[in-house]
C-alpha cells in the first residue's frame, strides 16, 4: 500500500496545477466549462489535461428557442450546394447524438451541418445528458457530469415518491340523446407522466384553466405533438382508438373530455401522478404561557396548500393517507424571575401547568348535500379550564394566540353516483322475436355498487331483440322470461343493499336452485343491520328494529326444460313460477284497442273489441306471452250498421 501511494503521488507531481475554469459555454439551460493544467515532464504524463463542470443549470425563458435548433438556423444565410435553405434540427440520433445533424424545412434533406455540437447541447430531447467535445456524457438530476442521480416519479431530484400519488381508472361512455360529451378525468397542476387511451369511435378533446383563470381548449383533431399552455402534448390518433401523452409538470388544470361520435360504447384508461398539494407545515412557537418566572409555550401544525400558499382547514390533509401530521414541540421560556418575586418560580412538569385558553367547537352538522359538494357548520368558541378541569367561556381574544378554527367546511365534494349499464344479454330466443337484458349499476364515485341514482335517468334494462333465423318449432307454452330469467338476475344485482348507519334489512345472496330442471326453489339469509361508525363494524340487530317491508327470504326458479323439449306446467307450477316475477305485472298489460270492423254493411251487424298486450312505460304493444300472467279482459261486442239495407 505504500508503494500504490508513493506512485500516485509521482504520477500528480508531474503535472501543473489546475488553472482557472473557463467562460460558461451557454448563459442559460445548463452548459459546460473547461478547466486545463499542463504536463511538467518531458515524458508524457499519465492522466487528463483538461476537466469539465456543468454551469448556467437554470431554464431559459420560453422565448429563447431550443438550442440545437439555435445551431441548425445559424446555417441558413450559408448556401448549400448552390443554394439557401431553412434548416431544422434532427434530434434523438441513436448512432452519433452530438453530431448537427439538421433537415430542410419542406424537403426530406437531411445533412450533417457540423461535425460536434456546441458543449452543452442536450444529447438527447427528453435527457439532461449533454454533448462537451462531441460526446455525450452523463449528467444527472442534480445537474452533476457523471452524477447517476434520478428524478423520481414526482419530478423530486434523488426523492422517494412521497411528494405525489399515482391516479389510475378507467371511463366507460354512456350514450345519450340529449348530451353529445362528458368528463373523463380532471387532472390537476402540477401532475406528471399522464398517459390516456381510448378505444372506441369517440373522441378526445381538451380544456384547461390556468392558475390565473385563462381558459383555452383543444380539439386534437390530428396525430402529432403541440403546446397548450406551455405543456408538451402527444397525441395519437388511429382509426380504432386514440392515444394522449403528457410528460408533465402540467402548467394548468387539464380536463379531459370525450365527444360522443358514434353508436357503439367507448372506453378511457388513464394514469397520471398527481401532487400532493396540500402538506402540513410546522407553526413557529406559539407566545409563552407566562410572561415571567417560567412558562412554556408549544408549535402546532398547520396544512398549507401549496399552490395557493396559504393556510387552508386541516381536513384537506387529512385526505392523503401519505401525510402524517407533526407531533408538537414544548420548550420552556421566560425563565426571567418576575420582579415582585425574591427567586424563580418552581418549573412544574408540563401535564400540570395551568392551560392555555384554547379553541373548542361543538360537532359538524349534517352536510347539506349527500353528494356532490356540500357545506356543515358548527360553532367555536374559546374556553378555559382550569386546575380542577373545569371549563369555562372566555373572550376570543385570550385564543387568538391560534388562528380560530373554521365554522364552516366544504363536505361530500366527491361526485354524486351516477348510472352505469353493463353489457346485453345474449337474446332469450334462438329464432325470430325474443327479449335481452342488461344489469344497471348505480356506481358512487369510487366506483363501488351503491343507491342514491335517481329513477328517471336510469336506463332501460330491457328490450325487445330479434334473431334473423326462422322459427320451425310450436310456439313456446311459456313466455320466453321463463327459459332464461335474465331480468330477474338484473333486478338482483341492482337491489343490493348496502349497510348503513341507520337500521336496515340487508339480504345475503340467494341459494342455488333446489333442482337442475324445472321449477324449484330459492332461499336467502335476511339480516337487520347497523354500521357503527366510531368502530367501522357492522352489528347484527333483532328483526323488529328494521322499519319497512322484509325483503323475501324464499322465491321459485327455474332451471330450463327437463327433457330439452317444451314442458307443460301445472296451473300450480305456472302460479310459483311467476308469482316470484311480479316486474311482469307491472310492466305489461291487457288493454282495449278500439274495435274491429263491423261484420255486415247494412242491416245489423257486430263489431268486437280488440286486445293487446301493450309495454305500460313505452305504450307499445309487446308479444301476448308477456302479458300471460295478467287477466285477459272478457270479450266485448257491439252492434254496428243498424240502417236497413237498400231493396235489390
Amino acid at each position: 500500500s505504500s508503494r500504490t501511494a508513493r506512485s500516485e503521488e509521482d504520477r500528480d507531481s508531474l503535472w501543473d496545477a489546475w488553472g482557472s475554469w473557463s467562460e460558461c459555454s451557454r448563459t442559460c439551460g445548463g452548459g459546460a466549462s473547461y478547466s486545463l493544467r499542463r504536463c511538467l515532464s518531458s515524458k508524457t504524463c499519465e492522466g487528463r489535461n483538461i476537466r469539465y463542470r456543468t454551469c448556467s443549470n437554470v431554464d431559459c425563458p420560453p422565448e429563447a428557442g431550443d438550442f440545437r435548433a439555435q445551431q441548425c438556423s445559424a446555417h441558413n444565410d450559408v448556401k448549400y450546394q448552390g443554394q439557401f435553405y431553412e434548416w431544422l434540427p434532427v434530434s434523438n440520433d441513436p448512432d452519433n447524438p452530438c453530431s448537427l445533424k439538421c433537415q430542410a424545412r419542406g424537403a426530406a434533406l437531411v445533412v450533417e451541418l457540423a461535425p460536434k455540437v456546441l458543449d452543452g447541447t442536450r444529447c438527447y430531447t427528453e435527457s439532461l445528458d449533454m454533448c462537451i467535445s462531441g460526446l455525450c456524457q452523463i449528467v444527472g438530476c442534480d445537474r452533476q457530469l457523471g452524477s447517476a442521480v434520478k428524478e423520481d416519479n414526482c419530478g423530486v431530484c434523488n426523492g422517494d415518491g412521497s411528494t405525489c400519488r399515482l391516479v389510475r381508472g378507467q371511463y366507460k361512455s354512456q350514450l345519450s340523446a340529449n348530451k353529445l360529451d362528458d368528463t373523463v378525468v380532471v387532472i390537476p397542476y402540477g401532475s406528471r407522466q399522464v398517459r390516456l387511451v381510448l378505444k372506441g369511435p369517440d373522441h378526445l378533446y381538451l380544456e384547461t384553466k390556468t392558475l390565473q383563470g385563462v381558459k383555452s381548449e383543444n380539439s386534437l383533431s390530428s396525430t402529432g405533438s403541440f403546446l397548450m399552455d406551455n405543456s408538451s402534448i402527444d397525441f395519437q390518433k388511429f382509426p380504432d382508438k386514440e392515444i394522449l401523452r403528457i410528460s408533465g409538470p402540467l402548467t394548468a388544470d387539464f380536463t379531459i373530455k370525450i365527444h360522443y361520435a358514434g353508436a357503439a360504447d367507448s372506453s378511457v384508461q388513464f394514469i397520471f401522478y398527481q401532487p400532493i398539494i396540500h402538506r402540513w407545515r410546522e407553526t413557529d412557537f406559539f407566545p409563552c404561557s407566562a410572561s415571567c418566572g417560567g412558562g412554556y409555550q408549544l408549535t402546532s401544525a398547520e396544512c398549507f396548500d401549496l399552490r395557493s400558499n396559504r393556510v387552508v382547514a386541516d381536513q384537506y390533509c387529512h385526505y392523503y393517507p401519505e401525510n402524517i401530521k407533526p407531533k408538537p414541540k414544548l420548550q420552556e421560556c421566560n425563565l426571567d424571575p418576575c420582579p415582585a418575586s425574591d427567586g424563580y418560580k418552581q418549573i412544574m412538569p408540563y401535564d400540570l401547568y395551568h392551560p392555555l385558553p384554547r379553541w373548542e367547537s361543538t360537532p359538524w352538522t349534517a352536510c347539506s348535500s349527500s353528494c356532490g359538494g356540500g357545506v356543515q357548520s358548527r360553532s367555536v368558541s374559546c374556553v378555559e379550564e382550569d386546575i380542577q378541569g373545569h371549563i369555562s367561556p372566555v373572550e376570543e381574544w385570550k385564543c387568538m394566540y391560534t388562528p380560530k378554527m373554521p365554522v364552516a367546511q366544504p363536505c361530500n365534494i366527491f361526485d354524486c353516483p351516477k348510472w352505469l349499464a353493463q353489457e346485453w344479454s345474449p337474446c332469450t330466443v334462438t329464432c325470430g322475436q325474443g327479449l335481452r337484458y342488461r344489469v344497471v349499476l348505480c356506481i358512487d364515485h369510487r366506483g363501488m355498487h351503491t343507491g342514491g341514482c335517481s329513477p328517471k335517468t336510469k336506463p332501460h334494462i330491457k328490450e325487445e331483440c330479434i334473431v334473423p333465423t326462422p322459427c320451425y318449432k310450436p310456439k313456446e307454452k311459456l313466455p320466453v322470461e321463463a327459459k332464461l330469467p335474465w331480468y330477474k338476475q338484473a333486478q338482483e344485482l341492482e337491489e343490493g343493499a348496502v349497510v348503513s348507519e341507520e337500521p336496515s334489512f340487508i339480504p345475503e345472496a340467494w341459494s342455488t336452485c333446489s333442482v337442475t330442471c324445472g321449477v324449484g326453489s330459492q332461499v336467502r339469509l335476511v339480516k337487520c343491520q347497523v354500521l357503527l361508525s366510531f368502530s367501522q363494524s357492522v352489528a347484527d340487530l333483532p328483526i323488529d328494529e328494521c322499519e319497512g317491508p322484509k325483503p323475501v327470504s324464499q322465491r321459485a326458479c327455474y332451471s330450463g326444460p327437463c327433457n330439452g323439449e317444451a314442458t307443460e306446467y301445472t296451473p300450480e307450477e305456472t302460479e310459483l313460477l311467476y308469482g316470484s316475477l311480479q316486474e311482469f305485472d307491472e310492466l305489461y298489460d291487457w288493454e282495449y284497442e278500439g274495435f274491429t270492423q263491423c261484420s255486415e254493411s247494412c242491416g245489423g251487424g257486430v263489431q268486437e273489441a280488440v286486445v293487446t298486450c301493450l309495454n305500460k312505460q313505452t305504450r307499445e304493444t309487446a308479444d301476448e306471452t308477456l302479458c300471460v300472467t295478467s287477466r285477459r279482459p272478457p270479450q266485448l261486442l257491439k252492434a254496428c250498421s243498424l240502417d236497413p239495407c237498400p231493396p235489390r
